[in-house]
């Protein structure tokens, strides 16, 4: 099963008892505070769970590079 963003709204609303409205306000905002970290630059590491990076791909076999 994939975890979403819905299953974790219900998990927080029913393991802490919030309205679901408010579950999903906070992981909406952790969310965006995480975006926006990656997208300045920083990695974002949370202790005992993972580290979130951006990497740069190459492009595809065959793409044409946008910049002529």
């Amino acid at each position: 099963m994939t975890l979403t963003k819905a299953h974790i709204v219900d998990a927080i609303s029913d393991q802490i008892g919030y309205p679901k409205n408010h579950s999903s306000e906070i992981v909406e905002t952790l969310l965006e505070i995480m975006k926006k970290s990656l997208e300045s630059g920083d990695d974002v590491l949370i202790s005992g769970f993972g580290k979130f990076c951006v990497n740069e791909k190459k492009g595809e076999k065959g793409q044409e590079s946008c910049n002529r």
